[in-house]
């Protein structure tokens, strides 16, 4: 903590140090990013390197691609669905945990639950026939459906019509 300033003249010596400490800190800056190399480097140190499993999930940028959609898509969808009327807080408090329980989603947890999502419906599929055609019958109607043209022939007027 700095002693009071009394008088003028300490004043003075105030500002003339600051302004030192402001120059000396400009320097620093100026010579980190005097290079592309530097700036790169300087953007780089944003990510940082740890092969650690406890370490991995405490930055944002440590997270894989699902992690780090899962923390925004997360607490946008909750809120957009579950707790659409809600207020404020209730908002607040859902995009909080949200934020958490995203350290959780990885690429791994995903590819889990999709496999076991799709091995329940390939045994329910297989056993039942009915199923298995109606599935057809689907794929048939989309597969079978020719485009619509885009262009439709506009109405002709009636005062057309009676002039020819």
């Amino acid at each position: 903590m700095t002693l009071p300033i009394r008088n003028t003249v300490e004043l003075r010596d105030e500002i003339y140090r600051l302004q030192g400490v402001e120059a000396e800190q400009s320097a620093a800056l100026k010579k980190r990013f005097d290079s592309p190399g530097a700036i790169f480097s300087t953007v780089m140190s944003l990510f940082p390197k740890s092969d650690d499993k406890e370490d991995k999930n405490s930055s944002l940028f440590n997270q894989d691609f699902i992690g780090l959609i899962s923390r925004f898509v997360l607490p946008i969808a909750l809120n957009k669905t579950l707790f659409k009327n809600s207020g404020f807080i209730v908002k607040t408090v859902v995009g909080l945990l949200s934020q958490k329980a995203s350290h959780y989603i990885n690429e791994d947890s995903v590819s889990d639950v999709w496999g076991k999502v799709k091995h329940l419906f390939e045994e329910h599929v297989s056993e039942n026939p009915t199923v298995t055609g109606i599935f057809g019958k689907i794929k048939g109607l989309f597969a079978g459906k020719k485009p619509k043209p885009r262009l439709k022939k506009a109405p002709v007027p009636e005062y057309v019509k009676k002039a020819s």
